[in-house]
């Protein structure tokens, strides 16, 4: 293999087939596609490419796209809702790494009838086995006395496994259905469980704004920042 005409003899050399010439026995190497899909994922279907154990993995919800895709974080295999699926892994960590505080909400059904009192609490987080949650969004959207259930919108900014599920039954709510209904800028509007759509150009900029901002300014901070003596 050679980079930029050069021919690479070094263990873990680097390049990136965005800005480099890459080529393998004479051929250019080209830079895959990066593809963006948006997913609305239903139960039954694990947030994974492949595992021996799933009985079916969100893959299968998209069998044309042939670019290497994975699912960017994760939806228990009882959880449905928005879901990316995408070969960028740059837009994969911008979006799941917790200091970038991307928003995601859900709508979740839990047992009985949730109070004010109960949502406040939530707002202000909730002491968890692995600690506390960070403050959350929580709104009461409806009541069923029939089947005394009630439906909640809530909205967090980590990602701990199974989260909302465990902050509801730590408040006495066991969450009867689960769905993520919102991830940052985008939202499941027009699109059915099942189904997916390509995001647009627009979509995918508005996306990484949040957490680019965040790290413009904390280089900024660390530009000013005076050295030590």
């Amino acid at each position: 293999m050679a980079v930029n005409g050069v021919v690479v003899t070094e263990l873990g050399t680097k390049a990136d087939p965005d800005l480099d010439a890459i080529t393998l026995d004479g051929r250019p190497i080209a830079a895959e596609r990066k593809v963006y899909i948006l997913l609305n994922k239903p139960p039954g279907y694990t947030s994974t490419r492949s595992d021996p154990h799933a009985k079916h993995t969100v893959l299968e919800l998209v069998p044309g796209e042939k670019a290497f895709l994975y699912p960017v974080g994760r939806l228990d295999v009882d959880t449905s809702g928005l879901l990316i699926l995408t070969n960028d892994g740059e837009l994969a960590k911008l979006l799941t790494h917790p200091s970038h505080a991307i928003d995601k909400t859900y709508s979740a059904v839990v047992r009985g009838r949730i109070q004010a009192r109960t949502l406040a609490r939530l707002s202000k987080g909730v002491a968890l086995e692995d600690g506390a949650t960070a403050p959350a969004r929580a709104r009461l959207v409806s009541y069923s006395r029939e089947s005394d259930t009630s439906t909640v919108e809530i909205t967090i900014h980590e990602g701990r496994k199974r989260q909302i599920r465990r902050m509801l039954a730590a408040m006495g709510h066991p969450v009867e259905r689960l769905s993520r209904t919102r991830l940052g800028t985008l939202d499941l509007r027009g699109l059915a469980e099942g189904q997916s759509r390509r995001l647009s150009s627009k979509e995918i900029a508005d996306l990484r704004k949040p957490a680019e901002g965040i790290q413009s300014r904390k280089r900024e901070r660390e530009k000013t920042r005076k050295p030590e003596r």
